[in-house]
């Protein structure tokens, strides 16, 4: 009979925070575009933490750390994940494109690439936007493409923290091919 015994944290091999912090990073960056729930905003810093992503840029109303509610979900993610802030999503995206990374807005729109269909070539950056409003059209404008998470069900879309982790799997999963 096959062995389905739980690991214990010991046997996980984890990265102890120092090491994470000197690690090399995935190059990709999630970019929240006015995520109003501050625990949608941990969310993202564990999945970040997890793929070992460059970074969490945070945009508009997002809360930003120290801060309790995003501890509670991001587990202390937010001390290890570098981040930034914006007071305007746009001004990040467009400090991305100088610094020579493509930017995608996951947002279902026109055109846009299914995850399976999507692949990276070089540093990426993906933003994911308001729970209720999604990612604002004119970030969409200034973005190199968008990506859609194809649904089938009478919802129109995924918790922005949902998204996020299937978005930054897949993703980060082809940069570290």
């Amino acid at each position: 009979m096959t062995d389905y015994r739980k690991l214990r944290v010991q046997e996980m091999n984890r990265l102890s925070v120092e090491a994470f912090r000197s690690s090399d990073k995935t190059p990709l960056i999630a970019i929240l575009d006015n995520v109003r729930s501050q625990h949608n905003v941990g969310a993202v810093f564990r999945t970040a933490d997890a793929f070992r992503l460059a970074g969490v840029w945070l945009c508009g109303i997002c809360c930003t750390p120290p801060n309790d509610e995003i501890h509670k979900t991001a587990l202390g993610a937010e001390e290890t994940v570098d981040w930034r802030y914006f007071e305007d999503t746009r001004d990040a995206v467009r400090l991305l494109h100088e610094q020579g990374w493509k930017v995608y807005a996951v947002e279902q729109t026109t055109n846009s690439l299914t995850p399976d269909c999507f692949r990276p070539d070089g540093p990426t950056a993906v933003v994911f936007g308001h729970e209720v409003f999604g990612v604002q059209q004119e970030v969409i404008d200034l973005s190199d493409g968008t990506i859609e998470i194809p649904q089938f069900g009478t919802k129109h879309s995924l918790n922005v923290s949902v998204t996020a982790g299937i978005i930054l799997y897949e993703l980060s999963r082809q940069l570290r091919q």
